[in-house]
Order: structure tokens, then C-alpha cells, then sequence
């Protein structure tokens, strides 16, 4: 039986103004291409709910998103902090809390990187060009989902080596913060040429792994299907 994988989602609006719950479909897309069973998570599930879905799945995706806020994440106040979600944030914490504890494996995107660093105990710059010194430009936003802007050095001997197969990967950049203080559980696995962590892992975990770039743009590559074809493989064993 395929595994069933969950998927967080954000909070939006139609046209009109009324609320709606919204998920890009390329997450969808990478997980079916690599054999799971898409399960969207809506932020809005009750305080005593999320545990429910949470033990009903084989596997989580934390997707991109709007930042977290900085009642989760200590860091600095800046004037982009922009598209919190506190509903989300409380659920996903404590999804990414629960899956590091108990072996559930789970993939982080972006946003889902920066979750997984602040819930085990890490910060985030809350504003990289400001803050990185000598930073790269790593906001492309808008229709620039596909273009390859920067280099990603993944360190031998890491998890995330053997799941690539390729020491140096070209990655799209669509994220104003990033990792600053990592989490003293999580390695770092991978970095971008101006030093900012964009690949991590829980050495001792079967599959907690995250990214902070979007791979589901870039399934046209061998190493992002070999992403998804092992998060996917390892929550259904």
C-alpha cells in the first residue's frame, strides 16, 4: 500500500476575500511522482486534532510559506517579516517536535527547513541581506521558481550525500531568511557559496531531512526525484 504523506498548507483568500486553504500543486505533483499518497494538513485543525492526522501518517512535507512568528522563533525584529501564521506555526512545531522524537520521517521545504531548525532549538536570520554579511541574493520570488541562481556543496559522508548522489547541486532561492544558530541536534549537510546553511539532517533519524530551496520545481533533475523517491520510500517501510 502506498504511503500516506501529509502535507502543510497556508491560509489564503480567493478574489473575493473568503478564506480558503492553499497549497501549491507541485508539492502534490513530486510526492505522487515518487509513489506517496498526498494528504493536505490545514492549519486550522483544533488544538486537540492535530495529533489525529499526525499519527494517521506515514511521512510529513513542512512546504513553503510565509515566516514564522517571533513568539516561536527568537530573532530579530525586522519590517520584512511578513505572512505569519500563528496556527500554523503552534501545528508545526509541534509536528516537526513530534516526528524528530518518535523516527516519523519528514521532508522540510523552505520554510519547513527554517520550522524544523527553530523547533529543536535553533534561530534563523530574520532578514538574511541584512543581517548575512556578504550574503548572496537569495529571494527570487514570483514566476523565477526554476531558475537555477546558486550553488548547493553537500558534504560528504552526510545523509544527504547519499541521497543526492551529487556533491554539488543547482537550486533555485526563493527565501528572505534562512538559518542562522542551528539546533544542537541537526547537522548541516549542505551549504550555499556565501557560507548560509540550505541542507540539514537529524544524523540518528531514519528521514528528517530538509532543504531550504524548492526541489519540487526542479524534479526535471535526478537528485530532487531521488529526494522525494526516498522520503517517500522510507515512510513506507
Amino acid at each position: 500500500m502506498k504511503p500516506l504523506i501529509g502535507i502543510t498548507t497556508n491560509q489564503s483568500k480567493t478574489p473575493y476575500g473568503q478564506p480558503t486553504v492553499m497549497l501549491m500543486q507541485s508539492y502534490i505533483n513530486a510526492v505522487m511522482q515518487a509513489g506517496g499518497v498526498p494528504v493536505l494538513i490545514p492549519s486550522l485543525i483544533a488544538e486537540d486534532g492535530w495529533d489525529t492526522v499526525y499519527s494517521r501518517l506515514d511521512g510529513i512535507l513542512f512546504s513553503g510559506g510565509g515566516d514564522i512568528g517571533l513568539e516561536y522563533s527568537p530573532g530579530e525584529p525586522h519590517p520584512r517579516i511578513d505572512d505569519i501564521d500563528v496556527a500554523r506555526d503552534s501545528i508545526e512545531l509541534k509536528m516537526v517536535r513530534a516526528a524528530a522524537s518518535d523516527g516519523k520521517p519528514f521532508l522540510g521545504i523552505c520554510r519547513g527547513c527554517q520550522v524544523m531548525n527553530v523547533a529543536l532549538g535553533g534561530t534563523l536570520y530574520t532578514h538574511i541581506p541584512d543581517q548575512l554579511p556578504n550574503a548572496l541574493d537569495h529571494s527570487y520570488p514570483g514566476n523565477m521558481r526554476t531558475m537555477l541562481v546558486h550553488n548547493v556543496k553537500i558534504e560528504e559522508g552526510t545523509q544527504m550525500a547519499e541521497i543526492f548522489g551529487e556533491p554539488i547541486l543547482k537550486v533555485n532561492s526563493l527565501h528572505h531568511q534562512g538559518l542562522k544558530d542551528i539546533a544542537p541536534s541537526i547537522r548541516v549537510a549542505g551549504h550555499a557559496p556565501d557560507g548560509l546553511a540550505e541542507a540539514v539532517e537529524l544524523p540518528d533519524h531514519p528521514f528528517g531531512v530538509a532543504v531550504q530551496w524548492h526541489p519540487e520545481w526542479l524534479t526535471d533533475q535526478q537528485a530532487m526525484r531521488n529526494l522525494f523517491r526516498k522520503f517517500v520510500e522510507k515512510a513506507q517501510s
